[in-house]
């Protein structure tokens, strides 16, 4: 019981005199280039379904007759 108290306060006491949390600023800025990356990888998946849907569907028009 004493190491998980133990394990608990060291864990308190890093949380809250260790560790540099980031500023407003900094969050937003990260969000801001999360949501554009974001889109524009979503961007390039919808480019390559639109073009793999219709290569297949001329290949599928060619050999089916």
């Amino acid at each position: 019981m004493n190491k998980i108290k133990e394990y608990l306060r060291l864990s308190v006491d890093e949380l809250v005199n260790k560790v540099t949390w980031p500023t407003w600023e900094d969050l937003q800025e990260s969000t801001v280039i999360v949501m554009i990356a974001s889109l524009l990888i979503a961007l390039v998946i919808y480019v390559i379904d639109i073009v793999s849907s219709g290569g297949l569907g001329f290949f599928y028009k060619i050999f089916q007759g």
